[in-house]
This record gives structure tokens, sequence and C-alpha cells, in this order.
């Protein structure tokens, strides 16, 4: 059957359009990732630097959580649409919490208030951002796009590392003030972006009323809801300094078991309740302004197994993570050699990897990309086996073989290049899977899910490697991509569902 003109022309017009686009998302993610820079690279220094405790300094990290709660104002943004909006505003309001830091100093109550605030509306901006990136992309983009979206996430936490730098030089106040700069310049252009399309037509979404109402009549559904919410509620817990949690803190359900637990026990509740109710209860609960998008996540097929892949499918290389730097220091390395191969190199091979590995996932479709670059994420954990059994423990500064150099230099270069190709296709996947019409909220909570895997990975790895020793461990990653592969199967049906027509 032949193509219409227009359909052809159509087709061939996306190369230049997905160009402009990635202007706007190299821009959008950069004004993500910068704000997340200055809070764990920045911050910190800067109130060492003025004296203040490392007790209090660790309870900065109280003040990060809003970035784990995003999803619960997530509906407000989704519900207005208007991101560019939301993006500028959150912009503008970083900037003025820049300017009264360049203004006072010490750590009184208002330090408190002001951080509190710029990471509100950092999570602010990553909600509003997500959400405009998802509707302004087709499938058959999502793949280039997250690969420059990986890339100038990173240069944009690199950026912040520069403002370190830029205050050996000009001081504080100045580094403060240019910070405040760079916000108002990305607020400023985030208003010339793209309008929003126009949101997919599906029906007319449920009043609060009726969705309460439908609520009401499903005892297991409002069961499954606070389940749900209460897994991605749980890192809350781990940052009160409440007495009569600290029995529990070190407990391997406490870290890991318990909110993965929730989360999935709400899935199969789920499942369970709302077989046997009414289309018209099942409707209003879905379509819900409150609690409809979670519903609808809960509601996809395969939604257990959905919930498990999201969780473990980059577990091997969130294992691995929080243990490279730790890995370096122990085989005798120095700060300048980890800082200039481990994460200068490093970040230019990751960003080189996600943009090759958005290419292969727009050229090979979402589900090959997932299980080939998936793989070879996996092998790269390979290369530090053989690191850590070849290397010795030595004194940092140390004098190292230049064999055990270009090994270590080797594995780190393969490593940061594998995850840039890995993170391209499954953050490809999660954006494709979302419902277009309530986008924002959606991927704000798939986000929220997948950050448990690298909280959990990072608590597991301390304990791994100093029981099984490095060699042994980094082993282990490896074995934890596979459980992910067991899943692709149904993974498969649930891409070719959100390919579908909506009703």
């Amino acid at each position: 059957m032949s193509v219409p003109a227009s359909q052809a022309a159509t087709t061939a017009a996306p190369p230049k359009l997905l160009r402009s686009k990635l202007f706007w998302i190299s821009l959008m993610y950069f004004s993500e990732g910068f704000p997340l820079g200055l809070f764990f690279d920045l911050f910190p220094v800067y109130f060492r630097q003025q004296g203040i405790e490392l007790s209090k300094i660790g309870l900065l990290s109280l003040l990060g959580l809003s970035w784990t709660l995003k999803f619960l104002w997530a509906p407000l943004i989704d519900f207005t649409r208007r991101h560019r909006y939301w993006m500028a505003a959150a912009d503008v309001g970083m900037g003025i919490v820049m300017i009264i830091c360049a203004r006072e100093a010490g750590f009184g109550p208002w330090v408190w208030f002001a951080i509190g605030a710029f990471t509100a509306l950092s999570a602010t901006n990553d909600i509003a951002i997500d959400g405009y990136t998802i509707e302004q992309l087709d499938k058959r983009e999502l793949g280039l796009a997250n690969g420059f979206r990986i890339g100038f996430y990173r240069v944009g936490m690199l950026a912040a590392g520069i403002l370190l730098w830029f205050s050996d030089v000009a001081g504080w106040t100045s580094t403060y003030g240019l910070a405040s700069v760079l916000f108002f310049i990305i607020a400023a252009i985030s208003i010339f972006a793209p309008k929003e399309p126009p949101r997919p037509v599906r029906d007319a979404p449920a009043s609060l009323k009726s969705e309460m109402s439908a609520l009401g009549q499903q005892p297991m559904l409002v069961v499954a809801l606070l389940l749900f919410i209460g897994g991605l509620l749980w890192p809350v817990l781990g940052v009160l300094d409440a007495e009569w949690l600290k029995p529990y803190k070190s407990a391997w359900w406490f870290k890991g078991g318990a909110p993965v637990g929730l989360i999935l026990l709400s899935a199969y509740l789920f499942t369970k309740g709302i077989r046997g109710q009414s289309e018209q209860l099942s409707a209003a609960s879905a379509k819900g302004p409150m609690f409809g998008a979670i519903v609808s996540l809960l509601n996809k097929p395969h939604a257990l197994l959905l919930i498990g892949f999201i969780l473990i499918f980059k577990l091997a290389d969130s294992s691995i993570g929080f243990m490279i730097k730790p890995f370096w220091v122990d085989s005798g390395f120095t700060n300048t050699q980890i800082g200039l191969v481990s994460v200068n190199l490093g970040l230019g091979l990751s960003i080189a990897g996600g943009i090759i590995g958005g290419w292969y996932t727009d050229r090979a479709g979402i589900f090959k990309a997932l299980w080939v670059l998936g793989l070879w994420q996996a092998l790269s954990n390979i290369g530090y086996v053989a690191a850590a059994y070849f290397i010795p423990r030595a004194a940092q500064g140390a004098d190292i073989a230049m064999a055990h150099q270009v090994l270590m230099y080797s594995a780190s270069a393969i490593e940061s290049f594998t995850g840039g190709l890995g993170t391209a296709a499954f953050l490809a996947f999660l954006m494709a899977i979302v419902d277009k019409s309530r986008a924002t909220t959606e991927y704000a909570i798939l986000s929220s899910i997948f950050a448990f895997s690298r909280s959990i990975a990072g608590w597991a790895g301390g304990i791994g490697a100093q029981e099984m020793g490095y060699a042994a461990y980094f082993a282990l990653t490896f074995v934890l991509a596979f459980p992910a592969y067991a899943l692709l199967p149904w993974i498969k049906s649930v891409l070719k569902l959100s390919e579908e027509p909506r009703p």
C-alpha cells in the first residue's frame, strides 16, 4: 500500500524537528542536574568551611527528601500543565535562594528554610521538566533524547563542581551570585520553549467527590493505596533521629525489605481488589484527580512484574556504583587520580555512552535495547572484578604498578561508558509506558520507585564489600543483572500495550 505524500513528508521531518527538541531537552536537563550538584557538592563544602559541625551538615539530608517525595505534588502540575511556567518559577525561586546565601553567613534558622525551599523548588522543576519532555516526544524519539538528557544532566552537575573551584578564586559571595545569575538566565530562556502539545483527549476526569466515593466502596483498593504510598514514603524514617527507630535502622528489612515489600504487596492487593468491581467504580478510581495516577499505574497489565522490573533492572549497576570510590582509595590511588579519571573522564564517557545508547534505542527499539544494552551494562562489572582480583591493597598515595593503573583506568572507562548505554534504554522505557494524559504524575511515581533500588544497593553494597571482599562482591553484582531478564517477556507485553491507541 502506498504512503500518502503528506504522511511521507511527516515521516521524513522528525530528524530536523528532533534536533530542535534536543536543544530544549539539553537546556532543561542541565537545569535539572545543576541544583543537585549544588546540594551535594557545594553546600557541604561551604558549611564545613564556616566551621559547622559534621552532625549538623549531615542533617541537611533531611531537606533532600523533596526529591523522593515529589510525587505528592506532581498531580498539581499535571492538572495545570503549565510546565514552562512551573520551570521558570522554580528557577527564579532557586536564584533568589542563591542571593540569600550570598548575603548571609553561618548556619542559623534561615539556612533550613532557604535550603528546604531550594530542594522543594528543584524537585518541582524536575517534575515539570520530565512531564514536559514526555509530552513533547514521540516514542521513536525517546532513545536519542534520553541520551542527551543523561549527558546534559551530568554537565549540570559538573557546572556545580566548577562553581566550587570558582569559590576559591572569587569567594563565596560571588559564587552564589553567579549561581543566581545562571538560574535567572535559565528561567528566562525556559519561557520561550515550544508550547505543550494538546493533552490527549480521553474521558472526562472524575471529580474528587466521585473518586472518594468510589474508593469508599473498594476497601482493598484503599489498603493497596496506603501500602504503596507508605512504601514510597519509607525513606523519611531512615533520616529521622527518633530514639525508638535507632534499634531497627541497621536491620536489612528496615533498609530495603520493608519498602519494597510494601510496594509489591500493594500491587498484588490491587490486582485482587479490582477484580469483580464494576467498570464504573474502576473508572472513577483510575480517573480521580488525587490517586488516579497511582491507580492507573497499579492497574497496568502485569503491574507486579512491572514494578519488580523497575526495581531490579539497574541493580547490578547501582550495587557496584557506591563501592567504586572506596575501592580506588583502598587500592592506593590519590584523590587527584580518582577525580581526573573516575570523575572527569568518566563523565565524558558516560555522556558518550548515553548518546550512543539513545541512538541505538531509537534504531533497534526499546525492548531490544533493554536486553542488549542492559547486558553490556552488566558485563562492565567484570572489569572491576579483574581489577579487584589483581590489584593489591595499598595505602593511599603509594606507588602503583603501571599495569595495575592501566587495569583500573580501563575498568573505570568501560563502566562509565556502558552505564550510559543502559541508562538511555531504561529511561526511554519509563517514558514510553506512562500515559501522556497524566505523564507528569506517573513518571514522578516511577522515578520514585526506581530510587529505591539505588538506596537499597548503596546500603547493601557496603555490607557486601566488607564481608565478601571487593573481588567477590563485584562478581556478585554481575549476577544481580540477570533476574531482570526473566521478566522481559512480560515487559515486552507492557511495551506493546503502551503502543496501542487508548480508547
